[in-house]
């Protein structure tokens, strides 16, 4: 005699994860890391501690987004903690290409800079991978490579607060993962208790 399939239990308390590639905060991050490291090979000594810092800043924030989205299998609090060392990465790699203008006299865009808002534009563009803007890392001035990367950088710094601001509430209203354990827990309950009236409680 066959049964009919039950319900998969762990959909209770395993939530959905690692779907961080469909993540426009994710997206962005990458687009910095590669466009950082074609910064860094055009204009920082490779063989100085700030080339291996500024990738590695980069490389960060897209790597814990990725771990964060995988970790939030089992632990929202994991998931929150890593994101929030992504957007803390991306403000280290903030203050270097500042840093990076500052130090040799070139010039930070303005809000209306022309060339900052034609930049800042690409961000809608259907394809807004790092293509979009390697003309402006690999072929203009440190001056617009530098701004343009400072573009992005704050696209991804808004980007991942609002996932942060997102995560923060449903981690209020939907709990962690011991909490979903227990209500997947007392739902196997009811189902066996529901087949066997018999059984005790």
């Amino acid at each position: 005699m066959t049964h009919p399939a039950q319900p998969d239990d762990r959909r209770g308390f395993i939530r959905p994860h690692g779907n961080y590639r469909n993540l426009k905060c994710f997206r962005v991050s990458e687009v910095v890391y590669d466009a950082t490291v074609k910064f860094c090979n055009r204009f920082i000594d490779p063989r100085s501690r700030t080339h291996d810092q500024m990738v590695q800043a980069a490389r960060s924030s897209r790597q814990n987004i990725a771990e964060g989205s995988q970790v939030s299998a089992v632990s929202r609090k994991s998931e929150l903690k890593l994101v929030g060392v992504a957007r803390a990465s991306l403000e280290e790699l903030l203050l270097d290409y500042e840093d990076f203008l500052r130090q040799r006299g070139l010039k930070p865009w303005s809000l209306d800079d022309p060339t900052a808002q034609t930049v800042r534009y690409l961000a809608y563009a259907k394809d807004n991978s790092y293509a979009a803007y390697s003309t402006y890392v690999e072929q203009a001035p440190a001056e617009i490579a530098a701004n343009t990367v400072l573009c992005l950088i704050h696209q991804a710094r808004y980007l991942l607060d609002l996932h942060l601001e997102q995560l923060g509430q449903e981690f209020l209203t939907q709990g962690g993962f011991t909490e979903s354990l227990y209500r997947a827990r007392l739902q196997a309950r009811q189902r066996q208790d529901s087949s066997n009236p018999s059984a005790k409680p």
